[in-house]
């Protein structure tokens, strides 16, 4: 038997080393680091608040949430709750997490409908998906109208929201100025994608993108130029009558469009092409 022992016992120690490890850091992840100390033991609300600021205030916005997110759980009913989820909400704003900001601004509007400063969390709805880039678009310098338009939809929503339910909000203004930008850059969009189809001949797709400018984007800058390029779709679908019409729209809106004045002496079906030199 003792010769036997001898044999196992070192063979069986390893896998006893290891499983006594792997309940330790088992342990560890349950109940946390013993030696993490918990800074904010026994503060009162205000003071995590003022923690959370200061911290803020050096863009450390990790450690800021984690404050915020402490005062949040430790006093759900204290006058700094509600302030507190707005400051993560907008530290998630700081460090460009525009998924986050969303949400967090979302559970606040849901928590707190009747806030004094609800309209704020739909303004940072905006701000967020406003300023949303990727980070391919960020080395490569792509044109924000040439990217999808999605998150720029969400933006348009989340202002358009803000300024129905509160007009007298102090973000109204700088959400209807962004809403005007949008509106030019959603159109720009859908032109883009119109020249695309134009380029490989796919004129009914290019025909319906520019009808999509006059329909959703009407008081956008780029009517004019979505008339232009249905008057070439036409052209070349060989469907005067509506080139026609459409050229009699373009004439009555812009007078001074090189198509109406003769200014360019270019082949109608391909003016399209010229646009930025027509001018």
């Amino acid at each position: 038997m003792k010769y036997i022992a001898k044999r196992i016992l070192p063979l069986l120690f390893p896998g006893l080393l290891a499983l006594s490890l792997s309940l330790f850091l088992s342990a560890c992840a349950i109940f946390g680091d013993p030696k993490e100390i918990d800074d904010t033991k026994g503060w009162q609300a205000e003071r995590i608040y003022q923690a959370g600021e200061e911290k803020m205030s050096d863009k450390d916005y990790d450690k800021a949430i984690a404050y915020f997110q402490k005062l949040e759980s430790r006093f759900p009913h204290g006058k700094y709750a509600a302030q507190a989820q707005l400051e993560i909400a907008y530290a998630q704003y700081k460090k460009q997490d525009p998924v986050s900001c969303v949400a967090e601004a979302d559970r606040f509007i849901k928590l707190h409908p009747n806030h004094p400063n609800v309209d704020y969390a739909y303004y940072l709805k905006g701000l967020a998906s406003f300023n949303e880039r990727g980070i391919v678009e960020k080395y490569t310098g792509q044109e924000i109208s040439d990217r999808d338009p999605k998150a720029l939809k969400q933006s348009f929503a989340a202002f358009k929201e803000l300024t129905e339910r509160y007009p007298k909000s102090r973000y109204y203004k700088d959400a209807t100025q962004r809403m005007v930008y949008l509106v030019n850059t959603l159109a720009q969009y859908e032109l883009h994608v119109a020249r695309y189809y134009m380029k490989r001949q796919a004129y009914l797709a290019a025909l319906n993108r520019a009808k999509y400018v006059l329909e959703y984007y009407p008081n956008s800058t780029s009517v004019e130029e979505a008339l232009v390029i249905m008057v070439s779709a036409y052209d070349y679908m060989d469907l005067q009558d509506l080139k026609t019409d459409t050229i009699r729209i373009l004439k009555t809106n812009y007078p001074q469009n090189p198509l109406i004045t003769g200014k360019v002496k270019e082949d109608e079906k391909v003016w399209w092409k010229f646009w930025e030199s027509l001018y």
